[in-house]
């Protein structure tokens, strides 16, 4: 892997870019006589040096300084590599040879999924990487996946502390990033039986006929302006499902974009954004001077703003009104003190937030790739867009309650998150004992990754596993619900996305409609089976480019 791939390098080229320049000519001087010493080194040395030299021509200002006090740590932080070396009395995991200071943090690249997955094949389904100074386990084989989430779940059931997690979960008290234990277990609860239970999903059909509705109409103006952004329109309709489910109402849109909309985009990409403390836990306070903690706390503020807002509002309503939305819901419990637990104003505002990081981005995430693999595959859009046109039949339009009867369109969804599983390594776990895995034991405090891409590709487990059969779920009892685990685009056990009704049935109804009015194709004749598929990494991987497509509508006989 060159250098100039490592994502740790790119992120530390970007976000030191800015910055005013000080004078720091002694200080200078001595680290470039040091590198021109490095000439001479073996290999390991001179990989460093070529990255001293790199970063020293793009660094300014007072990441000079941030950088030059980094290097009077280095003594510290080899006395912490050592000590984790007398950890080899335990017979821990293989781990790929790693780097002085930032260990494996080289070998992850742009996709991690696909690097660790190609690490894994060499080290093994249970794999210790060191990222910076962070011990990292990637599972990734379902066998050891089955063991982690079922048998030892508890044992896995933490979550890592991050500094965006910290921030965008008001000190973790959401769901997604709360510690185990009791105001975890009982704000889930709330969570499920206010929002995402069945009876609850059910409950909302009314929102996702109406907002579905919006889109086909929405698509049917553009008809003749040529290509439509189909995945600008999709993450549209899922933030706009799930505002509605979750506040009862959507954001005012500008200029044909809501500031709710952008404002949840530009979180969702700050969740994955680079810091040092993250995996150089002692040098957390460099996120303050690359001004990753000020932007974080600005787009908090900003979303805090909106909440208010919101909030404001339904105290001045009577909350006794009958209504749906899961906001609206909490604070009548919050009244009428039916909680089990406090629930604070942050404590409202973090699981809102959450519902929103979760919830639309997967959405959309999911729709986006099933669209770009049937365009690819016009047989198979052509078998789904006969089913759903078969069984809507004279009727006016697709009703939700069809859906139970579109069993080539489920199969369709399901290879869909078997490919493209929005969450690859799945969400991070951490050990909160030591605990023995396999043949191996694993320390507490380890950050844990499920390479759910991995094993959703294995070829022991999956027949021709690299390519899009729908066919290949027809009467398979395999499902997405956390039992089947070579099949975990959602996770299991106690920690596994307790959404996926949620979620499953927006894809659903969606993905249907958009089949049953319209037929598509690629714009300026280009040939589908060329579409360029590549990835991008984000709060899920998406895309890397935007899928546009030319509709043309469809005239039922």
């Amino acid at each position: 892997m060159r250098t100039d791939d490592c994502p740790f390098l790119i992120h530390l080229k970007f976000m030191m870019s800015n910055g005013q320049s000080l004078r720091l000519t002694d200080y200078h001087k001595k680290i470039e006589d040091n590198i021109h010493s490095c000439s001479e080194l073996k290999p390991g040395m001179a990989f460093l040096s070529l990255l001293s030299q790199q970063w020293w021509q793009e660094l300014h200002g007072v990441t000079k300084l941030a950088l030059f006090l980094c290097t009077l740590l280095l003594p510290f932080l080899f006395l912490k590599l050592r000590k984790l070396g007398d950890k080899g009395k335990l017979n821990l995991p293989p781990s790929p040879p790693k780097l002085p200071i930032i260990g494996n943090l080289h070998q992850l690249g742009t996709l991690p999924h696909r690097s660790l997955r190609m690490l894994s094949n060499k080290y093994g389904p249970l794999m210790l990487l060191h990222l910076g100074h962070v011990p990292t386990l990637v599972v990734s084989s379902a066998e050891m996946a089955r063991e982690m989430m079922k048998t030892h779940d508890i044992a896995f059931s933490n979550r890592p502390k991050t500094t965006a997690t910290n921030i965008f979960s008001y000190g973790y008290t959401d769901v997604g990033f709360a510690p185990y234990g009791d105001y975890w277990r009982h704000t889930k609860k709330i969570v499920i039986l206010q929002l995402l239970s069945l009876k609850k999903v059910q409950s909302f059909q009314f929102v996702r006929e109406e907002e579905v509705t919006l889109l086909v109409n929405r698509i049917h103006v553009c008809l003749s302006k040529g290509p439509v952004d189909l995945s600008d329109m999709l993450l549209a309709v899922s933030n706009n499902i799930t505002s509605r489910c979750v506040l009862g109402s959507k954001f005012e849109e500008k200029d044909g974009k809501s500031t709710f909309g952008e404002l949840s985009k530009k979180i969702m990409m700050q969740f994955t954004a680079f810091s040092f403390g993250d995996f150089f836990p002692s040098l957390g306070w460099m996120d303050n001077l690359t001004g990753l903690v000020a932007s974080l706390k600005a787009s908090l503020r900003s979303m805090d703003a909106l909440f208010d807002q919101l909030i404001e509002e339904y105290e001045m309503l009577n909350v006794d009104e009958d209504k749906k939305d899961f906001m609206h819901s909490l604070l009548k419990l919050q009244k009428e003190d039916m909680l089990e637990i406090e629930l604070t104003k942050e404590n409202l505002k973090a699981v809102i937030l959450d519902m929103f990081v979760a919830g639309t981005d997967t959405t959309a995430t999911t729709l986006e790739w099933a669209m770009a693999e049937l365009i690819k595959n016009p047989i198979m859009m052509k078998k789904a867009q006969e089913e759903v046109r078969r069984v809507v039949g004279r009727k006016s339009k697709l009703d939700e309650t069809d859906i139970t009867h579109l069993q080539y369109l489920k199969c369709i969804i399901k290879e869909t998150l078997r490919l493209h599983a929005p969450a690859p390594l799945l969400a991070s776990r951490e050990t909160s004992t030591n605990v023995k895995l396999g043949a191996y034991d694993i320390p507490s405090k380890v950050t844990v990754y499920v390479n759910a891409w991995a094993i959703q590709r294995d070829p022991k487990l999956w027949d021709q596993p690299e390519e899009f059969l729908p066919e290949r779920f027809n009467k398979n009892p395999v499902d997405f619900k956390g039992h089947d685990f070579q099949f975990i685009p959602f996770g299991s056990g106690r920690r596994g996305c307790p959404g996926m009704a949620f979620g499953s049935a927006a894809a659903e109804y969606v993905i249907a409609n958009l089949l049953y009015h319209f037929n598509w194709e690629l714009p300026g004749g280009e040939v589908m089976k060329d579409l360029d598929m590549s990835e991008v990494n984000g709060m899920t991987v998406h895309r890397k480019f935007p899928l546009l497509l030319v509709p043309t509508l469809y005239f039922p006989n």
